[in-house]
């Protein structure tokens, strides 16, 4: 039912935590199946230096976040935003179709992220 790519980053998700003093947060939640993710960044230069994962959900939810996390690290602002709900999907081989909205909220969670960085900055501008 799921590849081994989801398997490996449900039993051993990657950057799992919280981040003191973060430059975005996003939190995303699907009330039909319980759901919940909450993405934090450190942004430093518009390089995403270090992202962290919550997700309270099922087995799909916890790999789709962890996948979303090693996908966006390093990378810029602009690049994490080109990140859609397939590509995570397809970076994990694939999820169950009943599964799929599990990766749409990955991507949310990561673009509610970088929409509450770019306010903060834009505040800080003002």
């Amino acid at each position: 039912m799921y590849s081994d790519k989801v398997m490996d980053h449900f039993t051993n998700p990657r950057n799992v935590g919280e981040i003191e003093n973060a430059s975005g947060i996003g939190e995303v939640g699907n009330a039909s199946c319980g759901d919940i993710m909450r993405i934090y960044l450190k942004i430093e230069d518009n390089i995403i230096k270090d992202i962290k994962f919550k997700t309270f959900g099922c087995g799909a939810a916890i790999a789709t976040s962890s996948m979303v996390t090693e996908l966006v690290k390093g990378k810029t602002v602009e690049e994490a935003l080109e990140v859609t709900n397939k590509a995570v999907a397809e970076a994990l081989d694939g999820l169950p179709p009943i599964k799929m909205h599990c990766s749409n909220l990955a991507a949310d969670a990561l673009h509610a992220a970088i929409k509450d960085y770019q306010e903060r900055e834009s505040r800080r501008a003002s």
